[in-house]
């Protein structure tokens, strides 16, 4: 019931630090926008409203005639590299489960009834708090590490998957083809169409 009280206690806490970020956060975008509203020059004219050195010709408005495909290799850039920062913290645990997996097979994991040094700070990097020995000794350790480590590697295998199916559907559609797309469409301006 302790253990619960203090979770919930430091649970709450944390809540509360995240809201009190945000919330100045947000405050202060908001006061440096009105700041700026009232502070810059407002002086709209033609030459302000044109492209400015992008290479793209302007067709009509300027601010909607941007080939797509920039857009979409971008937003792929994004999210095939914020997607593979996830493998950081699977490859973390992954590799801290392991070492205490050898260690508790090598019998280094337990001496005189007390977890050892090296097994104890792997266990708190993993974010076990006060770590005790298990009831089935260095077996029960070797046993659970290799089951942490077997679970992250099913985990990161099912993310990279959908990752990867993600990357062959994009490259099925085309999207990634950039000369290709070009060359199809001047055949289909070239070719006469039959009536």
């Amino acid at each position: 019931m302790v253990f619960a009280q203090a979770a919930l206690e430091s649970s709450v806490s944390i809540v509360g630090y995240l809201a009190l970020f945000v919330g100045i956060g947000l405050v202060f975008v908001f006061v440096n926008l009105l700041v700026g509203r009232f502070l810059r020059p407002h002086n709209p004219h033609q030459e302000k409203g044109e492209i400015y050195e992008c290479g793209e010709p302007t067709i009509g408005s300027s601010y909607v005639q941007f080939d797509l495909r920039f857009y979409i290799v971008a937003l792929l850039f994004i999210i095939f590299d914020v997607e593979v920062a996830f493998f950081f913290p699977w490859a973390t645990v992954f590799g801290k489960s392991e070492q205490l997996a050898e260690l508790a097979e090598a019998g280094q994991a337990v001496q005189a009834n007390d977890l050892t040094e090296n097994a104890t700070r792997l266990l708190q990097e993993m974010g076990v708090q006060s770590p005790t020995i298990p009831a089935g000794g260095q077996e029960a350790i070797a046993a659970s590490a290799k089951t942490l480590s077997l679970i992250t590697l099913i985990d990161i295998g099912v993310f990279f998957v959908v990752l990867m199916l993600g990357f062959f559907y994009v490259w099925k559609r085309g999207d990634l083809d950039w000369v290709k797309a070009v060359v199809n469409e001047r055949r289909r301006d070239r070719t006469p169409t039959e009536a």
